[in-house]
């Protein structure tokens, strides 16, 4: 079996709430999407849809 990629990092506070919610995500790819989601909702945007962070993310 392959050991599983660390996630990459976004902005350290980010890392650091969403490590303990780590488990609920099979996949390191979901749990990136999780931490981008929340980077999305604190980030300067004027309407926060998943659309918009989608764009604004990456």
């Amino acid at each position: 079996m392959v050991k599983p990629r660390r996630a990459q990092p976004t902005v350290k506070f980010i890392d650091d709430y969403c490590e303990a919610d780590r488990d609920l995500f099979p996949e390191v790819r979901t749990f990136e999407y999780f931490k981008y989601l929340h980077l999305g909702m604190i980030s300067d945007i004027k309407r926060k849809t998943l659309p918009v962070i989608a764009k604004v993310v990456g």
